[in-house]
C-alpha cells in the first residue's frame, strides 16, 4: 500500500514537473535578443559584466532584506488596504472621438498612457489585462480599473515600452494590439519580445539612454536613463530599462516609466531644458527597495528637478505592488506638492488631460473610494 501511495506521488510530481516545464515555454515570457541586436547591446556604454547597469550604484534590495526576510516581514506586519474596498471612478473617454489635432493624455491606469501629440496617436505601457504577472491569480487589477481593452483604441502611430517587466509589458495586450501600431519604440533588447510575438523588425525602433528619434518634423522622442531593472521571470537586466521625453514644437513631456530617485532627473532637464508636464513613478514604493522606485516625496522634487510646470503620479491606482496603502501615494504626493512650484493633476482613469491651457478640474477622487 505505502509502495502504491510512493509510486503515485511520484507520478504526481512527474506530471506537475512537466507541467510547469511546458508552462514556462509559453511565449509570455519572452526572448533575448541574438545576432547583431545582441552585437549593438554589448557595444552599449550601458552594458558591463554580462548586462546593463544603471549610473548610480543600485542594488535591488537594501542592505539587510532578502526576499526571504520580506515575506516574513509583510506577514507579520500589520496588513494595510492594498486594494480599495469601493470601484474607484472612473471616466471612459471616447478616443476615437477626439479630434487627433489636440494634444492631450488619458491615464489608463498604473503607468499607461494614452497620448496625442504633434498630430499622432501613441500608447505608452498598455496593460489591459486583469492580471500584471505571468501566472494567472497573482497581481489582480484593482476592481473596475480595466476601462480599455484594444478594441477601444484607435490605429497607433506608435507604441512605446519603457522596459519589459509585466506590469508594463503585457503579452496579451500586445497581440491584440498588434493590427493597430505602425511602428513600436523601446529600449535595447526589447525589441526581442515582439519578434517573438509575431512584430516585424522592421517595426521596431531600439533606442539606448539619450538616442533620439525623429518622428515627423513635429515630432521627436528621446529615450532618457531611469534608475530601475529588467526582466521577465528568467532574466534580469538583458534590456534595457528608459524613460521618454516626447516633444513637439509647442510642447514638451516627460514619462518617468519606473525610476528610483537619482541625479538623472537633473541631467535630462539640463539636456533638454523644463517640461510642460511630467508623469512619475510614485507609487510601490518600500524601504527594502529604495532605489527602484520613488517615494512621493522624492516624485516631487524630481518633478521640480525637471523644472515641470505640471506633474501626474504614476505606478499607482491599479495594481498592488507594494505593501503600503493604495492611497497613500496621492495622499503624500497631495501633501508634499503643497511647497512646490508646479502643479499636481490628478486625473481619475480615462479622463483626459489637455495640453492646450484650457480650464481642467482635478479632484482628490481617491477619497471618494475611501
Amino acid at each position: 500500500m505505502i509502495k502504491k501511495l510512493c509510486i503515485g506521488f511520484a507520478c504526481l510530481l512527474a506530471l506537475l514537473a512537466v507541467f510547469t516545464y511546458a508552462y514556462f515555454q509559453h511565449a509570455l515570457f519572452g526572448s533575448l535578443p541574438d545576432g547583431a541586436k545582441l552585437d549593438r547591446i554589448q557595444s552599449s556604454a550601458n552594458y558591463a559584466e554580462g548586462a546593463f547597469q544603471n549610473q548610480l550604484e543600485t542594488p535591488f534590495l537594501t542592505k539587510g532584506a532578502t526576499q526571504l526576510s520580506i515575506r516574513i516581514e509583510n506577514w507579520l506586519a500589520d496588513k494595510k488596504t492594498t486594494r480599495p474596498e469601493h470601484l474607484l471612478p472612473t471616466e471612459k473617454t471616447d478616443l476615437f472621438s477626439l479630434n487627433p489635432k489636440d494634444d492631450l493624455a488619458i491615464w489608463l491606469g498604473h503607468s499607461s498612457w494614452y497620448l496625442q501629440l504633434g498630430g499622432k496617436r501613441m500608447l505608452i505601457d498598455p496593460v489591459f489585462s486583469d492580471y500584471a504577472a505571468p501566472v494567472p491569480g497573482m497581481i489582480k487589477a484593482f476592481d473596475g480599473t480595466n476601462l480599455y481593452s484594444a478594441a477601444d483604441i484607435p490605429a497607433l502611430d506608435l507604441l512605446l515600452i519603457t522596459h519589459d517587466h509585466y506590469d508594463h509589458l503585457d503579452y496579451h495586450t500586445i497581440l491584440a494590439l498588434k493590427p493597430l501600431v505602425k511602428q513600436v519604440v523601446t529600449g535595447l533588447g526589447v525589441g526581442a519580445h515582439f519578434e517573438l510575438w509575431g512584430y516585424a523588425s522592421s517595426l521596431i525602433q531600439e533606442l539606448d539612454w539619450y538616442g533620439e528619434l525623429e518622428i515627423s518634423a513635429d515630432l521627436k522622442i528621446h529615450a532618457t536613463p531611469a534608475r530601475h531593472y529588467s526582466g521577465r521571470t528568467f532574466t534580469r537586466n538583458q534590456s534595457l530599462w528608459l524613460g521618454f521625453v516626447i516633444e513637439s514644437q509647442q510642447r514638451r513631456l516627460f514619462f518617468s516609466g519606473d525610476s528610483g530617485y537619482g541625479s538623472h532627473f537633473s541631467e535630462i532637464r539640463s539636456k533638454f531644458g523644463a517640461f510642460d508636464w511630467v508623469t512619475l513613478d510614485s507609487g510601490q514604493y518600500d524601504p527594502r527597495w529604495a532605489h527602484l522606485h520613488m517615494t512621493p516625496e522624492q516624485a516631487a522634487q524630481a518633478a521640480d528637478d525637471l523644472n515641470a510646470q505640471a506633474m501626474t503620479p504614476a505606478h499607482v491606482g491599479r495594481f498592488t505592488l507594494a505593501p503600503h496603502d493604495w492611497f497613500e501615494p496621492f495622499e503624500r504626493l497631495s501633501k508634499a506638492s503643497q511647497n512646490h512650484d508646479y502643479q499636481l493633476w490628478t486625473p481619475v482613469i480615462g479622463q483626459a488631460i489637455y495640453f492646450d491651457g484650457r480650464e481642467q478640474a482635478f479632484k482628490p477622487w481617491w477619497k471618494a473610494a475611501l
